[in-house]
């Protein structure tokens, strides 16, 4: 009886924890100081206003959205933090969804397959231990599919048939957790803490080098980027928490380019780092906002895409340069989350997910922006 009333106390925890750490929660992140509730210190509102001055001085992207119709049998796709494509056009969309609540033990956090004419083929890795709370999901280019869940602090590669290739991380025991701070009464005091080898807190992302090497997000508590060798094997770490170089404010997304550039979302520090294979600091990126999510574009001439919370989509030469934005989620009723995770398909079509509005949308650019540099 103990246990299960413990249990219960756990979960309703859990949720108001999550709830109050939520991908649209109030933070510097979102345009406030670190004080939470005093609004922007001076130099977010500086930042804010000089982006806003390079908005107005590049030219629009001129973009169609077209809202996909999915749909699952039985079941209402909820929050679409994470999409993204396979080489078969097949279009896989990692949903907060599930009706056991967000965390700590129990499943918001599903992957739905749908092939080239957006009809649902299946769910991938159903009842699976890792899945907690989604966040994103890549595919590589052997078409391995990546799911990256920020509640269970593990990254899961499926093979392309569907059965578990890979486990990086691993999920705190439920038991642990109930006996350290509900029984025993224990505090974690340290926030941000350092990270340890073979684990992460709250990961959010994965890409790859042409070596086939992993790279990951960690994430919101750990502050820093690992590189993970291609047969599973740790390679290396670098970050801290803070505002300085190889330092983070919430590391939201990862993505690399053919270069074999690591493009680093730093999105609580309003830039993008760049790294190289080794995870040396090349330059910081700062035109974009506050960077959620980004892609890079396949074909001769590539761009990197980065969008924020506010439904901003940016698009940005290989140097670094913005060329041209779209607003996009208008009239959905919601202001936050608008943007979670990009697909790019081409230079001209990005896939968004988003946490507000429970859809996946196709981005179509028709024109706009520039070819000259800023």
């Amino acid at each position: 009886m103990k246990r299960a009333i413990l249990g219960v106390l756990a979960v309703l925890w859990g949720v108001a924890i999550v709830s109050a750490q939520r991908e649209g929660g109030a933070g510097p992140a979102q345009g406030q100081g670190p004080g939470g509730g005093r609004g922007p210190s001076p130099e977010l509102q500086a930042a804010i206003a000089k982006q806003e001055a390079l908005e107005k001085a590049t030219p629009q992207l001129q973009i169609t959205e077209e809202v996909l119709s999915l749909s699952v049998p039985g079941h209402t796709i909820g929050e679409a933090v994470g999409v993204a494509k396979n080489s078969k056009g097949h279009l896989f969309v990692f949903t907060r969804s599930g009706n056991t609540g967000p965390a700590r033990g129990s499943t918001a956090s599903q992957l739905f397959e749908f092939d080239q004419n957006l009809r649902f083929v299946k769910q991938w890795g159903p009842d699976n231990y890792a899945a907690s709370f989604a966040h994103t999901v890549r595919v590589d280019k052997y078409d391995n599919v990546w799911m990256t869940d920020e509640g269970s602090n593990m990254i899961v590669k499926f093979n392309p048939s569907g059965m578990v290739s890979m486990v990086l991380g691993r999920k705190p025991e439920a038991i642990d957790f109930l006996e350290r701070y509900l029984e025993r009464g224990e505090r974690s005091e340290e926030r941000f803490p350092v990270g340890n080898v073979g684990t992460f807190n709250r990961p959010t992302d994965v890409t790859w080098d042409s070596q086939d090497n992993i790279y990951i997000s960690d994430g919101y508590n750990n502050s820093r980027v690992v590189k993970v060798m291609k047969d599973g094997t740790w390679g290396k770490a670098v970050g801290t928490r803070g505002s300085g170089m190889n330092q983070f404010n919430t590391v939201h997304a990862i993505t690399s380019d053919a270069r074999n550039n690591i493009y680093v979302a730093d999105r609580g520090n309003r830039r993008i780092q760049v790294y190289d294979t080794d995870l040396n600091f090349i330059k910081s990126i700062a035109n974009v906002g506050a960077p959620w999510t980004m892609c890079v574009s396949p074909g001769p001439t590539p761009y990197l895409f980065s969008g924020d919370g506010n439904g901003k989509l940016y698009k940005l030469d290989m140097n670094g340069n913005l060329v041209g934005w779209a607003q996009t989620s208008r009239g959905h009723g919601q202001a936050g989350c608008l943007i979670h995770e990009l697909h790019c398909e081409s230079e001209n079509v990005i896939d968004k997910g988003d946490c507000s509005t429970w859809t996946v949308e196709k981005i179509t650019i028709r024109g706009g922006g520039s070819g000259a540099t800023r």
